[in-house]
C-alpha cells in the first residue's frame, strides 16, 4: 500500500496528512485544495472571508452563506446555548479585544470588557434555513468558529478520503487528530496519539491514547498565552466574566468518533471542575474525556482507562 505524508502551514498551525492508497499523492493534493478553501471562507481574521461578510453586516442585514457554513454555524449556536455559553461562537468581539496569540495582545480595561460582553450573546444569532442566511442582530457582533471549525474540516476530509477508497490514514490539524481505519504500522492496527504535557514544550508528552478509526482532540491553556506584570492569561475565555477561565484545568482531551464532537467538548468542559466535567461526559455515547489539572493530577471517564498509557 502506497504511503504519502504531507505537511502544510494553514489556519495558523501545521497541518499533517498521511494516507495509504495507490493514488495517495493526488488525493493529498486535492485535500490541501479543500483546506485552503476552508481557510479562505471560514477565517475570522481575513476581511475578505465569507464569515467576515456575515460579521461586517451585523446589525444591518442577513447574509446568505454556503450550506457547509450554515450547518456549522447552526451546530455552533446549538452548543453555545445548550452549554450555557461555555462554548460560544459569538465570542468574536471578546477574542479580538484581548487578541491573545497576536502581537497586539493586551489586558483590556474593565469598561472595555463590560462593553464587549454585550456583543457576545449567541441567542442573537438569527438563522433562516429557508434562505440559508445568517443575521447578527447587534452592530459589532462577530462570529468566531475557532472552537468548532478544525473538527468540522477534519471530518469532511475523512469523508473525502474514505469516499475515494482510503482505508488507513491520519489527519492532524494542529493537534486535532482524526484517524482512518487501522494503522498499517502497528501489529494490532492501533494509532498511538500523544497527549501534550501542558507545562512543557510542544512534543513533550504525558502519555499516549490508543485508538482505531477515531478522533483525539486536546485543548490546553498552553496553546496561546499573554504574560503581563507577572500574571499569565490564556486564550480560553469565560463568556460571563470576559476573562480567561480561571480554574484548575490545564488540558482536556476528548476521544470520539467525530472530530467536531472533540472540538465542542474540549471547549465546554473547561468551564467546569474536573469532577463535573467527567460527570457530564461519562454517559455520552461514544465520547471519552481525559483531564489534566495544573498540578498534573488526572481525571477521566471510565472508557479512557484501557486506552491511555503514561510515558
Amino acid at each position: 500500500m502506497h504511503e504519502v505524508s504531507h505537511q502544510v502551514r494553514l489556519m495558523g498551525t501545521i497541518i499533517s496528512l498521511t494516507i495509504y492508497h495507490p493514488d495517495a499523492q493526488a488525493l493529498v493534493a486535492q485535500a490541501e485544495v479543500r483546506l485552503r478553501d476552508y481557510e479562505k471562507r471560514f477565517s475570522a481574521h481575513n476581511p475578505e472571508s465569507d464569515l467576515m461578510k456575515v460579521n461586517q453586516q451585523a446589525g444591518i442585514q442577513p447574509v446568505k452563506v454556503a450550506p457547509d457554513m450554515f450547518d456549522l454555524i447552526q451546530v455552533g449556536k446549538e452548543m453555545s446555548l445548550k452549554s450555557d455559553w461555555a462554548m460560544n461562537i459569538a465570542i468574536g468581539p471578546l477574542m479580538k479585544l484581548w487578541h491573545i496569540g497576536f502581537k497586539d495582545a493586551q489586558v483590556p480595561s474593565q469598561a472595555e470588557i463590560e462593553a464587549t460582553l454585550k456583543l457576545i450573546n449567541p441567542e442573537r444569532i438569527q438563522l433562516d434555513p429557508a434562505t440559508q442566511s445568517v443575521f447578527l442582530e447587534e452592530l459589532g457582533m462577530e462570529l468566531d468558529l475557532g472552537a468548532v471549525a478544525k473538527g468540522y474540516f477534519a471530518d469532511r476530509l475523512k469523508e473525502f478520503f474514505v469516499e475515494h477508497g482510503v482505508e488507513a490514514g491520519i489527519i492532524n490539524l494542529g493537534g486535532n487528530v482524526l484517524t482512518i481505519g487501522r494503522s498499517p504500522k502497528n501489529l494490532h492496527g492501533i494509532w498511538n496519539i500523544g497527549v501534550q504535557n501542558p507545562h512543557a514544550i510542544r512534543g513533550d508528552l504525558l502519555g499516549l491514547v490508543q485508538v482505531t478509526d477515531q478522533s483525539v482532540v486536546t485543548s490546553g491553556i498552553y496553546e496561546r498565552k499573554l504574560l503581563v506584570d507577572g500574571k499569565e492569561y490564556h486564550h480560553i475565555f469565560d463568556s460571563k466574566t470576559g476573562f480567561p477561565i480561571d480554574n484548575e484545568i490545564a488540558s482536556v482531551t476528548i476521544v470520539s468518533d467525530k472530530s467536531i464532537d472533540g472540538e465542542l467538548w474540549t471547549t465546554v468542559l473547561f468551564s467546569h471542575t474536573p469532577h463535573k466535567a467527567v460527570e457530564l461526559v461519562e454517559n455520552l455515547p461514544g465520547i471519552e474525556a481525559l483531564i489534566f489539572t495544573r498540578d498534573l493530577n488526572h481525571y477521566s471517564t471510565s472508557g479512557i482507562t484501557p486506552i491511555f498509557h503514561y510515558l
